[in-house]
């Protein structure tokens, strides 16, 4: 996923502009064209980004319960059962903890992996924003009409939605993020940032089952992963997703609903991690795949689609309560 033409990479926060021949990422190395050097170290550390996000996050659950148990925080669900919604809060937390933790590590001479580094900081800026959109959104949208089409005509009627702004600002947050790949290429800068809000978009709006986004994102996380030989780039991102798997089961056991204050910060990162580490051809590939489905959906019903289909509703009700 990462030979072929690429573009020149922005500089990643507080480091120098790197070649302009390097690819996307930064880990890859010489060799022949879309052939990347043996280093073992990388899955090791990308799989304990993942296991810290995990034990994290379920920690972070655990001793936050009481802080969400109250009334403020109540939602129903799909079942009309009164949860606890934006938990996916936690995922924003854990992230910015593990930022600060290798800032420290860093600034104490360690010098952890650059591209570690950029990966990280970009992820953090992404994860905090939409977190904060979407808790925006969990506590103060009820009631609101949904979709793209609802919100722009409460729009032309004098009024912007939570969801609306939580567009606009996502589509920002996207820019902004994506100038860490894209410098300042204005065409690839809006194609970069389209890709990570729309897939923010996409994940919302597949959150509408109790670990349906989490159980696609660590799919799509897991396929991101290998097919970029683990990319240091995608730290933060392995991290997001252990986070995500961590509260997987209380998500299953409806106890909590991870909100779009979770389920944004889980695509947005999923689309940051394809900007980041792959080439341009399979950027594009990707985002016409998540416009398409982002436009599907004002139209069809994903509920309805795995509901009707076998193998996707076997899945989706996994470890689901009955």
């Amino acid at each position: 996923m990462t030979h072929g033409h690429h573009r020149p990479r922005g500089a990643p926060p507080g480091r120098p502009p790197r070649d302009r021949t390097e690819k996307r990422g930064g880990t890859g190395g010489g060799g022949a064209p879309g052939v990347r050097d043996v280093d073992y170290r990388r899955p090791v550390v990308i799989v304990v980004a993942v296991i810290a996000g995990f034990l994290a996050a379920a920690a972070a659950w655990v001793l936050l319960t009481p802080a969400f148990a109250v009334e403020t925080f109540r939602r129903e669900n799909f079942r009309g059962r009164s949860l606890p919604t934006a938990a996916g809060v936690i995922l924003a937390l854990v992230v910015v903890l593990a930022d600060a933790l290798v800032a420290v590590i860093d600034a104490a001479g360690t010098e952890p992996d650059p591209a570690l580094l950029g990966g990280l900081r970009v992820m953090t800026l992404v994860a905090v924003g939409f977190s904060f959109l979407g808790l925006l959104d969990d506590l103060g949208g009820v009631g609101q009409s949904g979709g793209f089409k609802g919100h722009l005509k409460q729009l032309a009627k004098g009024e912007l939605t939570t969801g609306a702004a939580k567009l606009f600002g996502g589509a920002a947050l996207g820019i902004i993020a994506a100038t860490a790949v894209s410098g300042q290429q204005l065409g690839w800068l809006l194609i970069d940032g389209a890709l990570i809000a729309l897939s923010a978009n996409l994940a919302n709006l597949l959150d509408r089952a109790p670990g349906r986004v989490t159980k696609v994102s660590l799919l799509l996380g897991a396929i991101l992963l290998a097919a970029t030989g683990f990319d240091m780039a995608l730290f933060g991102v392995a991290l997001v997703l252990g986070a995500g798997a961590g509260l997987l089961l209380p998500d299953l056991r409806e106890r909590l609903m991870l909100g779009d204050a979770g389920a944004n910060v889980l695509g947005a990162a999923l689309g940051l991690g394809v900007v980041l580490t792959c080439s341009d051809t399979v950027v594009l590939i990707v985002l016409a795949v998540v416009v398409a489905l982002n436009v599907a959906s004002e139209f069809v019903s994903f509920s309805k689609v795995i509901n009707s289909t076998g193998p996707l509703k076997a899945v989706d009700q996994l470890g689901r309560q009955p």
